[in-house]
């Protein structure tokens, strides 16, 4: 069967060539545009989950209401007009009761971790340099829990902070822009009061450029004080013993709660619907090559068929039945299907680590290179897909055939 099978494909050299090259392609396109997008999924992902809190619960910016203070304040007079009407934030947010989330959270089995901060906008200075920079107050030991920053440490450690004492840890691109280096003391105010003095102890490097030149972390108690907000927080990072249970809890804590509460993938909705249409496009795209391939198949088996009544009808008439026919045009098909798919798998891989050599004019990661997924999973697929698309396309012709008596093969041909 497999013998004859073969014969039938080169006689016909041409018309294979070309649906193996088109089956080949399709697989190919789908090995390398799954590993660029897996690779920049599992980039942004890794990005996302190291540095953001799998549940962050954030104080609520409460903005002032024309019609509550006009209830407020003129209570019995119907008309009031304002000349300015009040408008604004009240005030810095900030968590008002902290010591409730954190025994709920100590008290809660789903919980493994959990870490209060305070975020500040600041302006640093060295001698005539000042530009403006976010300053996160953190407690080391609780923040070292709940997400992986000390990953990304270049000089230093994050425990370096324990014990306050004015230290900072900076991104660093700050280094470069004030001219200073780990072990100076640069100015930091946070627009009351005066300037204080702040060592820098350490740096770290996430890779994007923004965020290098302006990240700083100091101790809570030092941020707290350099704010004139003593004791006051307007973050807290949690980390789940499930990752899958933070959009379930964090539903649960809304409920009861005046914070915001956000999952980690409702604070990076944006990325997550961006990952949703590439699979769209990437899955199209693919099925519309490996569709076309298909139809090839299909009209290289029809005509072949028509080509080879004659020795239908011989086989049929030494005792083929129409279960063997059937299995003839059959086995061609999954031949082409499994040579594609195996000829796409090895250059979708030869042409992905081809694009994953190209130097980049940015920074990716730990070096500048496109990054490229080699997941096991895009070639099993891509080659599930090839083999089940090519299956697919043989057996309607491989179905004719097998219907085909050599009675009604003679009648076609006087």
């Amino acid at each position: 069967m497999l013998f004859l099978a073969l014969r039938h494909l080169f006689s016909r050299k041409r018309q294979t060539i070309l649906i193996l090259l088109g089956i080949s392609l399709g697989t190919m396109m789908y090995v390398v545009i799954s590993g660029i997008q897996l690779g920049m999924r599992e980039y942004i992902m890794s990005r996302l989950l190291d540095n953001a809190p799998q549940i962050k619960i954030s104080a609520r910016d409460r903005i002032i209401d024309r019609d509550e203070m006009t209830e407020r304040f003129f209570p019995e007079d119907e008309a009031v007009h304002w000349i300015v009407p009040p408008s604004g934030k009240r005030e810095e947010a900030h968590i008002e009761y902290p010591e409730g989330w954190f025994e709920r959270l100590r008290d809660d089995p789903n919980v493994i971790a959990y870490a209060p901060s305070l975020h500040v906008s600041v302006i640093v200075s060295r001698r005539s340099s000042k530009y403006p920079a976010t300053l996160t107050g953190i407690e080391p030991e609780k923040q070292s829990r709940v997400n992986q920053l000390e990953k990304y440490m270049v000089h230093g450690s994050l425990r370096d902070l324990s014990g306050g004492g004015n230290k900072l840890i900076v991104g660093d691109r700050v280094l470069d822009r004030l001219g200073v280096r780990i072990g100076d003391i640069i100015q930091v105010s946070a627009g009351a009061g005066e300037p204080r003095p702040f060592k820098i102890v350490g740096t770290l490097h996430l890779g994007v450029k923004e965020i290098d030149e302006t990240l700083m972390f100091a101790a809570l108690n030092d941020v707290q004080q350099l704010n004139h907000t003593p004791g006051r927080i307007s973050e807290i990072d949690v980390r789940l013993v499930d990752l899958n249970m933070a959009r379930t809890l964090a539903d649960r804590w809304k409920l009861y709660a005046r914070e915001n509460v956000e999952s980690w993938d409702e604070s990076n909705a944006n990325f997550l619907q961006i990952f949703t249409i590439q699979d769209i496009t990437r899955n199209t795209i693919t099925m519309a090559i490996l569709i076309v391939a298909g139809f090839g198949i299909y009209n290289v088996l029809s005509i072949m068929i028509s080509q080879k009544q004659r020795e239908i009808a011989i086989l049929r008439s030494i005792g083929y039945p129409p279960r063997r026919i059937l299995e003839l045009f059959l086995t061609q098909g999954i031949l082409l299907g499994l040579s594609g798919a195996a000829i796409g798998l090895v250059t979708g891989l030869l042409a992905s680590r081809y694009i994953a050599s190209i130097k980049l004019g940015f920074e990716m990661g730990a070096g500048n290179h496109l990054l490229v997924s080699y997941a096991p999973s895009i070639y099993i697929v891509g080659f599930l897909l090839a083999t089940v698309s090519a299956i697919l396309a043989s057996f309607l012709p491989a179905r004719a055939a097998s219907k085909l008596t050599p009675l009604e093969i003679i009648r076609s041909e006087v």
